[in-house]
């Protein structure tokens, strides 16, 4: 028998979670379910689990730490999953986690519109998009937590794609046609200007490059190698 089949700990999906939240989440929230179920840590009335994302990895191997951070942040953004900081040190960032299950029931109890079977789901992948067609009602999903993932990244600072602010800059930009690779460009633009000047570092924050000046900051790059071009004559 193929020594890849099951002899370790399998990691759960359940079908029906992942239609309603996306795969990565589904796969993450289960995980933290079952370390909740063994769990001893009570703390305001509730049970918590803590890890690092270097430990998430270690028992989801095949992601990166970043596509970790990345899911758990969406699960914070959807109200699923609640985070704090327990340490007896407050130089350990190492987070607490707990899951808020009053949401999830309310995502259990709604129904969709057009709801499809795990099986009919898998059977049309590939062949077709009909069975998951969205109602044009409804927005397109924008990635606010993978941008607010990227600013950090870029920046070291550790800012929450759940602030209401943050959420209506990334929202009115996507409104004007903006995507996710100029968010990027900006991002990282303004880092290599900015990062090592302490008087603008505190302007990598998303007020101000997300702002009414994005599409100037998205421009600026070839502005300035135009500029830069232009200064030197290559021929003396």
């Amino acid at each position: 028998m193929s020594r890849l089949l099951i002899k370790e700990n399998p990691v759960m999906i359940i079908p029906s979670l992942a239609v309603k939240i996306g795969l990565n989440e589904a796969v993450v929230l289960q995980q933290i379910h079952y370390w909740l179920g063994i769990s001893n840590h009570q703390i305001k009335g509730r049970t918590w689990v803590y890890n690092t994302y270097e430990e998430w990895r270690k028992q989801l191997p095949f992601w990166s730490v970043s596509t970790i951070k990345r899911t758990i942040l969406s699960l914070e953004m959807k109200g699923l999953l609640q985070s704090d900081n327990f340490n007896e040190m407050k130089m350990d960032k190492t987070k607490w986690y707990s899951i808020n299950y009053d949401a999830l029931q309310e995502l259990e109890d709604s129904t969709n519109e057009y709801p499809v079977s795990p099986i009919e789901d898998s059977a049309t992948e590939g062949v077709g998009e009909s069975k998951k067609e969205v109602s044009p009602s409804v927005k397109p999903n924008i990635p606010i937590a993978e941008i607010i993932d990227y600013l950090n990244e870029k920046t070291g600072k550790n800012f929450r794609p759940g602030s209401n602010k943050t959420k209506e800059l990334i929202n009115a930009r996507y409104g004007e046609g903006f995507t996710l690779e100029n968010f990027k460009r900006v991002i990282d633009l303004k880092s290599v200007e900015w990062q090592s000047a302490p008087k603008w570092n505190k302007f990598l924050r998303p007020e101000t490059l997300f702002g009414t000046k994005f599409e100037s900051y998205l421009n600026q790059q070839e502005e300035k190698k135009r500029m830069m071009e232009e200064d030197f004559n290559f021929d003396n």
